[in-house]
């Protein structure tokens, strides 16, 4: 079984593992350099892991021991190049190839530009955060400063004597305000529309993941009160710091991890914002009537799902929408599979791991996929609880709970062993 894997960061090193593993011969497409993606090539120089090393590292390579909690980029890039080296992945590398175009023709065609090659099935694991999404349609009026998105953030002298908003209010937003804060001319504004729980990576002298992960054999809804009255206890809520209220609950809206916002908005040097209304040359104003100078905006407002070599064939109207069996198998064709897509309440690395053995375990032959229509069904399933628990807006179709999802796909590779040995055909 040829397999060609698209993509050579995290998802595609462990897909790339787990076909070797399985007995395939799997060829992974990476347009950058060196193994590790956006670890390796994209992140700005303050960037830690903001789920501890405990919960985050792949079962089959362990982080070492004298790391600290939360590592930095540098050494999670470093730790995706041992990963790829510890088992020989490189040889099945192209460094510097982008995948322009997939398509099937009885067997997979993958084009390159100046090459075309045929294999009997196709691994996606290209990742989405790497297609900035900036407001659309954009705010009235113009704006006389500098405008950047936070994929393009690298160090905070950019900042340096400038008035500086942020927008946005997740992982990287907290971030880039923080570095922003020691640097710009003034307090750094932060500017949201709606809330987000924030939870420190501390709670209560142990790892805040680690925290939840004790919980996660409850209902979600009973962790979810637990755990926020926990992290009231802990630091409050959001509003006692400026901020907007959550849009929903902890659990439900994906919270930020972050132990120095809060200390940097209590000492003046981050201040809260709402949402941007219009611009008017160098002032931007807000929904609440007030309205700040500002010199340069930072849209920490997040990503598309993009895979372009795919066709709507394939993908339907919305890649963010695409019904995946397990989030993996497309319901078409499961030789064409995904890793990586989806959006993990916990740590990315151990889900991709988990999604590349049941996509190899199929593709060598030692795994069968339950009837057409129970995978259906199984999606039909997913989803209405992902709708319950996340809202019709938070992309429900590609959501999963990381402990129960983690611990449910070795469960669905001995399911799909048993379906094998009664006779069903891989």
């Amino acid at each position: 079984m040829r397999v060609a894997v698209i993509g050579a960061g995290a998802a595609g090193l462990a897909t790339v593992k787990a076909l070797l593993d399985a007995g395939c011969e799997p060829v992974a497409y990476e347009r950058g350099d060196r193994p590790g993606g956006l670890w390796a090539t994209g992140a700005y120089a303050s960037l830690h892991l903001n789920t501890s090393k405990g919960r985050t590292e792949f079962a089959d390579f362990p982080m070492p021991a004298e790391w600290p909690v939360y590592p930095s980029a540098d050494l999670i890039a470093g730790y995706l190049a041992d990963y790829a080296d510890k088992f020989g992945l490189t040889a099945s590398i192209r460094f510097g190839s982008t995948v322009t175009r997939v398509e099937r023709d009885g067997s997979w065609l993958v084009t390159t530009p100046g090459d075309t090659e045929r294999y009997d099935a196709v691994i996606v694991a290209n990742g989405h955060n790497w297609d900035p999404r900036l407001p659309d349609p954009g705010y009235p009026g113009t704006f006389d400063g500098v405008q950047m998105h936070a994929h393009d953030y690298r160090t905070a002298d950019v900042f340096q004597g400038r008035r500086v908003l942020v927008v946005g209010m997740g992982n990287s937003a907290m971030d880039i305000a923080v570095d922003a804060s020691y640097t710009a001319r003034g307090p750094v504004l932060l500017s949201a529309r709606h809330g987000v729980h924030i939870v420190p990576k501390y709670l209560f002298g142990r790892p805040s993941d680690a925290t939840g992960g004790a919980l996660a054999a409850l209902p979600w809804r009973i962790r979810q009160r637990i755990a926020e009255t926990m992290l009231r206890l802990a630091v409050g809520t959001p509003q006692s710091y400026g901020l907007p209220a959550p849009a929903g609950g902890l659990f439900q809206s994906h919270p930020t991890i972050s132990d120095t916002i809060l200390h940097r908005l209590t000492h003046g040097e981050v201040a809260a914002r709402p949402g941007v209304d219009h611009f008017d040359g160098a002032r931007v104003v807000f929904t609440d009537g007030t309205a700040d100078l500002v010199d340069l905006i930072v849209w920490a407002t997040g990503y598309r799902v993009s895979i372009p070599f795919l066709s709507p064939r394939w993908l339907g109207a919305d890649p963010e929408r695409l019904p995946l069996y397990q989030r993996v198998f497309h319901l078409d064709d499961p030789t064409l599979a995904f890793v990586g897509l989806m959006q993990s309440t916990g740590a990315a690395f151990p889900v991709v791991e988990a999604q590349a053995k049941l996509a190899a375990a199929y593709l060598s032959g030692s795994y069968a996929l339950p009837a057409a229509q129970q995978q259906e069904r199984a999606v039909e399933r997913a989803l209405r609880a992902a709708v319950e628990r996340w809202g019709e807006n938070a992309r429900p179709h590609m959501r999963v709970d990381f402990d129960r999802y983690v611990a449910e796909l070795p469960r669905e590779i001995e399911a799909g062993r048993i379906r094998l040995a009664r006779g069903v055909p891989a």
